[in-house]
Protein backbone atom coordinates (compact mmCIF):
# COMPACT_ATOMS: atom_id res chain seq x y z
CA UNK A 1 0.00 0.00 0.00
CA UNK A 2 1.25 3.39 -0.95
CA UNK A 3 2.07 6.17 1.69
CA UNK A 4 -0.02 9.56 1.97
CA UNK A 5 3.50 10.83 0.70
CA UNK A 6 3.82 8.90 -2.39
CA UNK A 7 -0.41 9.28 -3.35
CA UNK A 8 0.43 12.98 -3.20
CA UNK A 9 3.38 13.01 -5.13
CA UNK A 10 1.75 11.53 -7.82
CA UNK A 11 -0.64 13.29 -7.30
CA UNK A 12 1.30 16.35 -7.90
CA UNK A 13 3.34 14.66 -10.69
CA UNK A 14 -0.13 14.15 -12.61
CA UNK A 15 -0.77 17.80 -11.93
CA UNK A 16 2.25 19.04 -13.36
CA UNK A 17 2.21 16.72 -16.77
CA UNK A 18 -1.66 18.06 -17.30
CA UNK A 19 -0.58 21.61 -16.46
CA UNK A 20 2.49 21.23 -19.58
CA UNK A 21 -0.20 19.34 -21.92
CA UNK A 22 -2.39 22.14 -21.32
CA UNK A 23 -0.15 25.19 -21.76
CA UNK A 24 1.20 22.45 -25.22
CA UNK A 25 -2.42 22.83 -26.32
CA UNK A 26 -2.73 26.63 -25.72
CA UNK A 27 0.50 27.31 -27.46
CA UNK A 28 -0.56 25.25 -30.67
CA UNK A 29 -4.06 26.82 -30.89
CA UNK A 30 -1.99 30.20 -31.43
CA UNK A 31 0.42 28.32 -33.25
CA UNK A 32 -2.76 27.66 -35.75
CA UNK A 33 -4.44 30.91 -35.17
CA UNK A 34 -1.90 32.71 -36.14
CA UNK A 35 -1.03 31.11 -39.36
CA UNK A 36 -4.55 31.28 -40.45
CA UNK A 37 -4.77 35.02 -39.44
CA UNK A 38 -1.95 35.81 -41.01
CA UNK A 39 -2.80 33.92 -44.37
CA UNK A 40 -5.84 35.77 -44.39
CA UNK A 41 -4.59 39.14 -44.45
CA UNK A 42 -1.72 38.26 -47.07
CA UNK A 43 -4.68 37.85 -49.49
CA UNK A 44 -7.06 40.78 -48.37
CA UNK A 45 -5.83 44.40 -48.37
CA UNK A 46 -8.08 45.13 -45.45
CA UNK A 47 -7.52 42.41 -43.34
CA UNK A 48 -3.72 43.64 -43.96
CA UNK A 49 -4.73 46.41 -42.74
CA UNK A 50 -5.98 45.69 -39.78
CA UNK A 51 -3.41 43.08 -38.44
CA UNK A 52 -0.59 45.68 -39.45
CA UNK A 53 -2.60 47.84 -37.00
CA UNK A 54 -3.35 45.54 -34.27
CA UNK A 55 0.65 44.03 -34.65
CA UNK A 56 1.72 47.87 -34.50
CA UNK A 57 -0.94 48.81 -31.25
CA UNK A 58 0.04 45.78 -29.76
CA UNK A 59 3.78 44.80 -30.07
CA UNK A 60 6.04 46.96 -27.99
CA UNK A 61 9.05 45.28 -27.18
CA UNK A 62 12.32 46.03 -29.27
CA UNK A 63 12.85 42.17 -29.80
CA UNK A 64 9.33 41.42 -30.49
CA UNK A 65 9.35 44.13 -33.23
CA UNK A 66 12.08 43.21 -34.47
CA UNK A 67 10.87 39.67 -35.28
CA UNK A 68 7.75 41.07 -37.06
CA UNK A 69 9.41 43.98 -39.20
CA UNK A 70 9.24 41.68 -42.25
CA UNK A 71 5.71 40.71 -41.73
CA UNK A 72 4.40 44.61 -41.25
CA UNK A 73 6.23 45.10 -44.53
CA UNK A 74 4.53 42.19 -46.47
CA UNK A 75 1.25 43.15 -44.49
CA UNK A 76 1.62 47.24 -45.44
CA UNK A 77 3.01 45.70 -49.39
CA UNK A 78 -0.85 43.65 -49.58
CA UNK A 79 -2.52 47.14 -47.93
CA UNK A 80 -1.17 49.17 -50.84
CA UNK A 81 -2.66 46.71 -53.05
CA UNK A 82 -5.99 47.90 -52.57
Amino acid sequence: MRTIDQQIAEATAKLARLKTRAKANDTRRKIITGSVVISDALKDPAAARGLAALLRRTVTRDVDLKEVAALLAELDAKAGKA
